[in-house]
């Protein structure tokens, strides 16, 4: 379970301050793949980051058992100076998995071939995202935090991706942003819908596909 406790976060953009999420108390299941819908602005990343920890509510808490990824694709934490592989070396550390067995993994998933030993300063965004993909990928997490994962890479690439991503759902639940609701049917067996800092948990996906669509409309 993941439960928001009186969860309140905003931004002050140009002088004014935007409500993102809104004392929100909210229980969320675990163990599913959750698609996290909303219209552009909503602050469904932002949640994603509360959610896994890179960012703090300005006032509440949340709290979850079982070990949830990063947001799955981010690249901002890759030290710019140290290579990819030393990168991962450095993840596997962190999240005290076996360095070698990660490294490994990245490598032949990413197939960024010598730039692999090369710093990320000199990576292109898409091979930032690669890298950081494979990383996700790479660990077993109860719970994965996604957001547009499977857009980086040529057609054979992210047919890849999409074959990972898939087997580690057998076992594992997500929280998936994704505007492609065809990816949304594809991963996913229930919706949760953030609009005006509110939070709506859907058992049926459907339903909470049709109720984003109106408030699309």
């Amino acid at each position: 379970m993941i439960r928001f406790e009186n969860v309140t976060k905003s931004f002050t953009l140009r002088g004014h301050r935007k409500v993102v999420i809104d004392n929100l108390t909210a229980d969320l299941p675990t163990g599913r793949s959750l698609a996290l819908l909303g219209r552009n602005g909503a602050g469904k990343s932002t949640l994603l980051q509360m959610i896994a920890g890179t960012i703090r509510p300005d006032s509440g808490r949340i709290v979850h058992g079982g070990t949830i990824s990063w947001p799955v694709g981010f690249a901002g934490s890759f030290h710019r100076e140290m290579t990819g592989a030393q990168n991962i070396r450095f993840i596997a550390r962190i999240y005290g998995v076996d360095t070698t067995a990660l490294v490994e993994f990245v490598r032949d998933f990413a197939e960024l071939g010598r730039h692999f030993h090369m710093p990320v300063r000199t990576y292109s965004s898409g091979m930032k995202s690669r890298l950081a993909f494979g990383a996700s990928m790479g660990i077993r997490f109860d719970t994965y935090l996604v957001d547009e994962v499977t857009a980086v890479g040529d057609a054979a690439f992210k047919r890849k991706s999409r074959a990972v991503f898939r087997e580690r759902m057998r076992s594992s639940g997500a929280i998936l942003v994704s505007h492609d609701l065809g990816q949304v049917r594809e991963f996913c067996d229930a919706g949760i819908l953030l609009e005006n800092g509110s939070l709506r948990y859907f058992e049926d996906l459907d339903e909470a596909i049709s109720r984003h669509r109106d408030i699309l409309a």
